[in-house]
């Protein structure tokens, strides 16, 4: 198979069951809010070390946000309710709370599950902070330097699927870049999925396990184009640069959607071949055939 020349190998990307939270963040304006989102999904990449792994879905003007203010969207996902609670909860209280305007609120909708926010922070206003009631939703208003940080009392807590992915292979880094900067751009059009590694991108695409002990992934050499001479190499003939999009998101289909989207917008000019990574379907139990998705 091929996409305007580039040539998509014939595997597939191998992807986990995760829990996920979304988040609304409000501030005063637009450049409070990028302030805010910025810290709160930092060191946010990856579970193998990350508490989280945390990303951006979408920006929202002042008609889409529960206190008409500017905002933006984001989902993080962990591997347990506990785990993402503890993440959210310090995450939320140590770049949220402190940031000059903001309010965080639940965009879950309702869940059969939720984990604390609001309900831990509000011990930060020392006993002076406040609860309000609108329908079935507790605020909490906790008194800081600004006036009040309002932060809702709970966070629905949905099943998700993390760990989609495709393997971009190129001829030099430039046209890497490039390609993988479309495809990061076209995904995030995807309402229900992130691309949670800088930019979007990782570089270091891992394997699981690790020669040395104590290692719970290390470098996939088989990606690595300066190894290709070394080892049994996953590359294509004249490939010099390899970038990884990683998708996590709210369902099968919301990942499936975004490889699609992706890869189509990824392929062009000096875009040898695109893969991806997989465990011989032993790591997640959902599986995404390159050459399926694209022709569905």
């Amino acid at each position: 198979m091929k996409i305007k020349g580039t040539s998509i190998q014939e595997t597939f990307a191998e992807a986990f069951d995760m829990v996920f939270v979304r988040l609304e963040i409000t501030a005063a304006d637009k450049y409070w809010v990028d302030i805010a989102t910025r810290e709160f999904s930092g060191y946010g990449t990856s579970v193998i070390s990350c508490d989280a792994e945390v990303g951006i879905v979408q920006p929202l003007d002042e008609t889409q946000t529960l206190d008409g203010r500017p905002g933006a969207e984001l989902m993080a996902f962990g591997f347990s309710r506990k785990a993402l609670s503890l993440a959210i909860s310090k995450r939320a209280g140590q770049t949220l709370m402190t940031c000059p305007t903001t309010a965080v609120f639940d965009r879950g909708g309702e869940t059969e599950k939720s984990i604390p926010l609001g309900s831990h922070l509000r011990f930060f206003g020392d006993g002076f902070q406040k609860s309000k009631l609108i329908g079935e939703r507790r605020f909490w208003r906790i008194p800081v330097m600004d006036g009040e940080f309002v932060v809702e009392e709970t966070l629905g807590v949905q099943k998700g699927v993390a760990g989609g992915n495709f393997i971009i292979q190129t001829a030099d880094q430039k046209t890497g870049l490039d390609a993988a900067r479309r495809a990061v751009d076209a995904i995030a059009g995807e309402p229900g999925s992130i691309t949670p590694f800088p930019g979007g991108v990782a570089r270091s695409g891992s394997k699981v396990g690790s020669r040395y002990k104590g290692l719970i992934a290390s470098t996939s050499e088989g990606y690595c184009p300066s190894l290709q001479e070394r080892v049994d190499s996953h590359l294509d003939q004249g490939v010099h640069c390899a970038y990884e999009i990683v998708i996590d998101g709210e369902s099968y289909e919301a990942v499936e959607r975004a490889i699609r989207i992706g890869i189509q917008a990824a392929c062009g000019d000096g875009v040898i071949a695109i893969g991806a990574g997989n465990y011989g379907g032993k790591l997640g139990k959902h599986h995404y055939p390159l050459h399926q998705v694209l022709t569905d």
